[in-house]
């Protein structure tokens, strides 16, 4: 039976493009759905409808942006499951891990209704300087303008909700443009703002769901109607549409190679070495900031080794339907045969294969290795998978050299009691966020999340990005009589 072509939301009306994108199950291989592509011609009618919505959006009290966001977190809220099975059948994201992202997506969704409401300016006293004494300022926060959203497939749902619940706060209508991986997430999130706005009776177009092919999605990212711009992906694709942005506002969250240093004083080893292969591991390593390099003490290397190993021949590999599954398939076979390579050419090198090595279509089993040389792509890149390195060190300022010896900064954990040592690994890391006695894999959403050199620009949690979707607007008064 052929199943439904989902069709795209574009200016208030589901309009029928040429041509489809088939999604299929990554561990089953089974077709999911179908979603039709945007031609030129009806992108150029969503950037034309986001540009009238974002007229009268400027205008709109915070309360109503606020409610709208309440609106489409509680239909969220109302199908929670489906939305879970969604996630776990077309990223093949583990079940829990999906029930998991659903539970954050409605954070973040009531996160953005509540900045909407507090979005606030500031009194700035001009009569600082000579020559100001008659005049006072203000400043207020305004919506930069219309957006686009790109976002990945490993968080169809929370991610998507990391740029669109921002946006819709700060008062910007959102060009929605799916990853072709993993569309009908946020084809379902379209559906609830197109009921929720005529509920309302706000523009219809103040968020629009474009899926279209690269080329066709050219003026999402260079049209001077687009104001912001906020990617999620890779570092290559992420820097070349920050080059071809312009002059819009630009906010990227790129790649990683997050390390967890294990010192001698470490509270738990045990603790440490499971954090370390559910950070690794933990839906086939395919996020951001999953742990890619392991970094240990020498002196406690022969105790903690044999602990990870054993947490990670632990995890069970398998149908992200089973409960009990944490490590499930890779997105796509590009994906496992880009890992599968990277991991031969280390082990070709030198490198010394502890655990992992076997593949089964787009299932992969945990790989360790240790040894690896830097010349390989592994040491070099991320991986975006189910690999670990162990690496060995003797001071922890030397794991700090080595972790910055990355062209990656995104996220690093550091295990210690020492506050010493946790106050000195957070001056000198050159990462976006250093996390103690934890995995840094760690997030919550209100946080600010983002790294440095090539890991990204600007910073996502919901109250950071708001300010990324908005620029400071002066008012000076100058009073009379003085």
């Amino acid at each position: 039976m052929a199943k439904q072509v989902l069709n795209n939301y574009i200016g208030g009306q589901w309009v029928k493009g040429e041509g489809v994108n088939v999604v299929t199950d990554p561990y089953t291989g089974a077709e999911l759905g179908r979603v039709t592509l945007a031609t030129p011609k009806q992108v150029e009618q969503a950037l034309k409808a986001a540009s009238a919505a974002f007229e009268i959006m400027r205008q709109l009290p915070s309360r109503l942006r606020a409610e709208l966001l309440w609106r489409v977190r509680e239909r969220i809220a109302a199908d929670r499951d489906k939305l879970a099975q969604l996630i776990c059948t077309e990223a093949g994201k583990p079940i829990t891990f999906a029930r998991g992202e659903v539970s954050r997506a409605l954070e973040t969704v009531q996160l953005s209704a509540e900045e909407a409401r507090r979005l606030n300016g500031e009194y700035l006293p001009l009569d600082l300087v000579p020559g100001a004494d008659s005049y006072q300022g203000m400043v207020r926060r305004v919506p930069r303008g219309p957006a686009t959203a790109l976002w990945p497939f490993n968080f169809p749902l929370n991610l998507l909700w990391h740029k669109l619940g921002p946006a819709l706060a700060a008062g910007c209508p959102v060009l929605m443009r799916p990853p072709s991986d993993t569309p009908l997430t946020g084809h379902r999130v379209a559906q609830y703002f197109a009921d929720e706005c005529r509920a309302l009776e706000l523009p219809l177009a103040l968020v629009q769901y474009v899926a279209c092919s690269h080329s066709v999605a050219t003026p999402l990212v260079e049209d001077p109607r687009i104001k912001a711009l906020s990617f999620t992906g890779s570092d290559e694709v992420g820097w070349e549409l920050k080059r071809r942005a312009n002059k819009k506002q630009v906010m990227l969250e790129l790649g990683g190679q997050a390390s967890l240093i294990v010192e001698p004083d470490a509270p738990d080893l045990k603790w440490a070495a499971n954090r370390a292969a559910l950070g690794a591991f933990a839906f086939a390593g395919q996020v951001c900031i999953s742990v890619q390099r392991v970094m240990v003490n020498r002196r406690i290397a022969d105790k903690f080794v044999p602990l990870f190993l054993k947490e990670v021949k632990a995890l069970k590999t398998g149908d992200p339907r089973n409960p009990r599954t944490t490590v499930g398939p890779l997105i796509n076979a590009g994906a496992a045969d880009k890992i599968k390579s990277w991991v031969e050419e280390a082990v070709a090198k030198g490198a010394r294969l502890l655990t992992g090595h076997r593949r089964k279509k787009q299932l992969l089993t945990p790989h360790v290795l240790q040894g690896v040389k830097k010349n390989t792509q592994l040491y070099k890149g991320e991986v975006f998978g189910p690999v670990a390195v162990l690496e060995y060190y003797r001071t922890l300022a030397d794991a700090v050299r080595m972790t910055n010896a990355s062209r990656y900064g995104l996220q690093s954990a550091v295990f210690t009691r020492d506050i010493d040592k946790v106050l000195a690994a957070w001056r000198d890391v050159d990462v976006g966020g250093l996390v103690v006695n934890d995995y840094p894999t760690f997030r919550v959403d209100h946080m600010p999340y983002g790294g440095v050199k090539d890991s990204g620009f600007g910073r996502e949690g919901v109250r950071y990005a708001v300010q990324e979707y908005t620029e400071p607007r002066l008012l000076a008064i100058r009073s009379p009589g003085k």
